[in-house]
């Protein structure tokens, strides 16, 4: 069975592979599937399969739309979808039913996407483990024991067992990075602001992105070329001549500089996923990269300063519902939320401001480097027994798998998460690469160059041969 778009896409265009066929094949694993993983929330087979009739008339009439055009993938389930549910995984908006899309479901609809449905995640986004949900908590098609990652647990663990071909997710301190690292899948965090969040409910609008996830590098830029906005960067004379993120796979990067930050970043590392970043950094040599140690800035400061403006801005939008029914929300969500409210505006103004300061400083480190290299999550999933056996260590256990994701959410700057590896136990570990504001095209030419030379992005979990 083929799982990536770039494949799919030309056979559906020259008709050898029908939408229609293959939306049934996808349905049929999620009916097969689904019960194990736990991934989605609402499937819309009737609606998905209309749409996929509709793909294959306009593609036969020559009407193609472009290469997501008949292509199944899934939605968080925080992404709004016109007359129907769209609930973040919480009993307080199990019934809530949008009456307008969401701006990037609406770009993806014109590009001919198929939806097969909505996806779960940790309630509200307010987590990183998708373990802590009305709906249940996801599991690892890797291994169904461990966890899947957070937010966007479900979107991963769906592109993982090829549920779909791609899905949309959501990250504000690396919830697309994360659960694309612990699935084995390609996680895409682009430029802050190069995809809308109009329509997402928001857990930081400071924090808060909107961003693909795929089997491969090209699949996340060809869903980042539909779903992305046109910007007042765009329009500078700066970035007017950008090539489309497509094009970028045209050229290999030159003399290209990768930057190690290694304090902070890999500090208490699991054995394994040390050593496969470690044979990360040589393939890069391999492929001619220059790669420089890099000292950063002290994270514990600015840690501190995205916790306060997020959790205030996590409690300005909660505050209205916790109000009228706080017995709605997950108990670890509701002390989450509340955890803002001792936060005053004069503090969060402050972090505000620290924020700004920070993603200014950090277009400086580029002025040395073209890409920074990291591992994306310091230790393999975690077991859901365990986790459920000492609740106490569920948050403590999130934060340390946001630590390496978080700081790049605070910059705003392109990140990626692509597979470099599994554990002695088998479970995925990601790479993790970020590049300047608005050089998505640098970052994904250089995630290119590293996915093609090795084999991992086409590993697939077991639980698919079913």
């Amino acid at each position: 069975m083929l799982f990536n778009i770039r494949e799919l896409s030309p056979k559906i265009r020259d008709r050898s592979i029908s939408p229609v066929e293959l939306t049934h094949e996808c349905l049929d694993r999620i009916e097969k599937l689904n019960p194990k993983l736990n991934a989605f929330i609402t499937v819309t087979a009737e609606s998905a399969l209309e749409r996929a009739r509709l793909a294959e008339r306009e593609i036969y009439r020559g009407n193609y739309l472009g290469p997501l055009h008949g292509i199944p993938i899934g939605l968080k389930d925080n992404i709004d979808t016109a007359g129907l549910r769209t609930t973040a995984a919480s009993a307080l908006f199990k019934d809530r039913v949008p009456t307008e899309d969401a701006e990037v479901v609406r770009r993806l609809r014109a590009g001919g996407a198929i939806f097969l449905g909505k996806q779960n995640l940790h309630e509200f986004a307010y987590g990183g483990s998708s373990m802590i949900s009305y709906f249940g908590e996801v599991h690892n098609p890797w291994d169904t024991t461990r966890v899947a990652g957070g937010s966007s647990g479900g979107s991963a663990a769906s592109v993982a067992a090829t549920l779909g071909f791609g899905a949309v997710g959501t990250d504000t301190a690396g919830s697309v990075r994360l659960p694309a690292a612990y699935c084995g899948v390609v996680g895409l965090k682009p430029t802050y602001a190069r995809v809308s969040v109009r329509g997402v409910i928001p857990l930081s609008s400071s924090y808060d992105h909107v961003g693909p996830i795929a089997n491969s590098v090209y699949d996340a830029a060809l869903m980042l070329q539909v779903m992305k906005t046109r910007t007042t960067a765009d329009r500078s004379a700066e970035h007017s001549a950008e090539p489309s993120f497509i094009s970028a796979f045209d050229q290999l990067p030159a003399n290209l500089r990768v930057g190690v930050p290694r304090d902070f970043f890999f500090d208490n590392l699991h054995p394994d996923i040390a050593a496969a970043t470690e044979k990360a950094i040589d393939i890069f040599r391999q492929l001619h990269a220059e790669i420089r140690d890099l000292k950063l800035r002290d994270f514990k400061m600015e840690v501190s300063t995205d916790r306060t403006l997020a959790s205030a801005e996590a409690y300005a939008y909660h505050e209205p519902f916790m109000s009228a029914s706080p017995e709605l929300y997950q108990p670890a969500t509701l002390a989450r939320i509340q955890s803002g409210a001792t936060i005053s505006a004069s503090d969060a103004l402050a972090a505000s401001r620290e924020l700004q300061s920070s993603r200014n400083d950090i277009q400086k480190v580029f002025e040395e480097v073209d890409v920074l290299l990291t591992p994306t999550v310091p230790i393999p999933p975690p077991a859901i027994a365990d986790l459920q056996s000492h609740p106490e260590d569920l948050r403590p256990q999130e934060l340390l798998m946001l630590r390496n994701t978080r700081p790049f959410n605070v910059w705003g700057i392109p990140t990626i998460s692509i597979p470099c590896g599994f554990t002695k136990d088998g479970l995925p570990i990601g790479l993790q690469l970020a590049a300047a504001p608005w050089r998505g095209v640098a970052l994904l030419q250089a995630a290119q160059a590293y996915e093609q030379a090795t084999d991992w992005h086409n590993k697939r979990p077991v639980l698919m041969k079913f």
